[in-house]
């Protein structure tokens, strides 16, 4: 790995002159010879993509699954932004009067902070970093704190496609020290972040704060108190199958992973037995042995909490089911996963990023209210349908308030332009990431109005 030092305020204060500098270059080199670095970059994580998944297991601790779906996901969104960025800075001919021309273009902002995570510290990264370029802005790149290495090295490839270090910029430091001596820079005009909520607050609450200077856009995907109904017509053998991969699966480490399942009573006893008999034959252990469905979360913080918050669980007399080498000692942070049988989606404190599900019953009476509870949490990023009622199907998509909706299925793993990902509510601000007016909120339009007669004569006349 590369030795690491982290960038102060004196390191940050040059990034953004650097970038500020590099502005004006960067944004007059158009859309498409900057849709065509992007594809370079693609094509530079396709070359290196070994050297990658090596990064993301060793320094994420991300199965080989997981790994090689991240890369894949980065490489969509540069050929995809790229794509959309050709058609969305296209000048649009607007209409207008007679002898008068209206004119359509977009612009880059200027200096784009982009803040990621370390659940997604490759994909996430790259998606904001290209996103931002293609649309003519400069970036300063902050990768989480955890997975500096990841970020480095796809900086480096970046570079090496074409993108000027005039133009992107990687700052390695604290969230307070970039909140404190980046985001509260009146130079920096727009911020793209992915990460708790409790860092995006703190986002909002610095740029509001700002004594001048332009009001710019805070794109932001936070967390989510992910939920999922499953009805008496559903298949158990597939709901157990998505149960899995959309609670455990990751270590439970995605923000879009399956934290409450609800289930009509009907079925609850048999649908619990077997997810806990699926769960107890998840192998959870160091991911560079490919054999591994789990590997350790993030690190020694994250799986404090994730047992403070089985202790508290335990304390106030809910069921918990653990898997049975639970008590099996390893080196590292493994959280073996856990279901807790809970009343509500209202019994869990808060979000917790790992592998546990909590589970309760309903009666088919109920479902509004169940649907009720969903919503009342405040998040609203992933929610899950299993019914083959589609009768069911509609009235409960109907009524839930959350950016994605998946019917029987996993509701993680979200495809690029296909499946465009972003929540609502407290999960986040939009546009969604992948799809196609996300880049709308990295431009800026003006609109150039012309009288044509001025010149001497109508040139529209005289051309029809």
């Amino acid at each position: 790995f590369s030795t690491i030092t982290e960038a102060m305020e004196r390191d940050i204060k040059e990034a953004i002159d650097i970038t500020s500098d590099g502005f004006e270059n960067w944004n007059k080199l158009g859309a498409e010879k900057r849709a065509q670095i992007l594809r370079k970059i693609a094509d530079n994580f396709e070359h290196n993509k070994f050297e990658l998944y090596s990064l993301l297991i060793k320094e994420a601790g991300k199965s080989i699954h997981d790994t090689i779906n991240e890369v894949i996901e980065a490489i969509d969104f540069c050929r995809y932004y790229a794509n959309q960025a050709e058609i969305l800075t296209k000048e649009k001919i607007l209409p207008g009067a007679t002898g008068e021309s209206n004119i359509l273009s977009m612009h880059g902002r200027g200096i784009f902070l982009c803040i990621s995570p370390w659940n997604f510290p490759f994909a996430i990264f790259v998606g904001q970093v290209v996103a931002a370029l293609v649309t003519g802005n400069t970036v300063i790149a902050k990768p989480s704190g955890q997975t500096p290495v990841i970020a480095n090295f796809a900086i480096k490839l970046m570079h090496k496609a074409g993108v000027s270090k005039s133009a992107l910029q990687l700052v390695i430091t604290s969230g307070g020290n970039i909140n404190k001596h980046a985001v509260d820079d009146e130079r920096i005009s727009g911020v793209a972040f992915t990460g708790s909520c409790g860092a995006a607050q703190a986002i909002n609450m610095t740029l509001a704060a700002r004594k001048s200077g332009t009001i710019v856009p805070f794109i932001a995907e936070t967390g989510g108190q992910n939920a999922m109904i499953v009805d008496s017509s559903a298949l158990l053998e597939q709901v157990t199958d998505d149960v899995l991969t959309s609670a455990f699966y990751s270590a439970g480490q995605r923000c879009s992973a399956l934290r409450m399942l609800y289930v009509q009573e009907e079925i609850y006893d048999e649908l619990l037995e077997m997810i806990k008999g699926a769960v107890e034959v998840l192998e959870i252990g160091d991911t560079s042995d490919f054999s591994m469905d789990i590997g350790p979360v993030i690190d020694k913080k994250a799986k404090d909490i994730l047992d403070a918050h089985i202790d508290d669980m335990q304390k106030k007399g809910f069921e918990i089911f653990t898997h049975p080498y639970k008590d099996k000692k390893k080196d590292g942070y493994y959280f073996y996963p856990h279901i807790i049988e809970v009343n509500s989606i209202n019994d869990i404190p808060d979000e917790r990023f790992g592998p546990i599900l909590h589970i309760t019953k309903y009666k088919a009476k109920n479902i509004d209210k169940v649907i009720d509870e969903i919503n009342g949490c405040g998040f609203g990023l992933t929610f899950g349908i299993h019914s083959r009622v589609e009768e069911k199907i509609e009235h409960i998509r109907s009524k839930i308030k959350v950016g994605n909706i998946y019917v029987n299925r996993s509701i993680v793993g979200a495809k690029v332009e296909s499946q465009p990902f972003g929540g609502e509510n407290k999960s986040g601000t939009g546009f969604k990431a992948g799809g196609p007016h996300y880049l709308l909120r990295f431009m800026t339009e003006r609109a150039t109005s012309i009288n044509t007669t001025a010149f001497g004569g109508n040139v529209e006349l005289l051309n029809g």
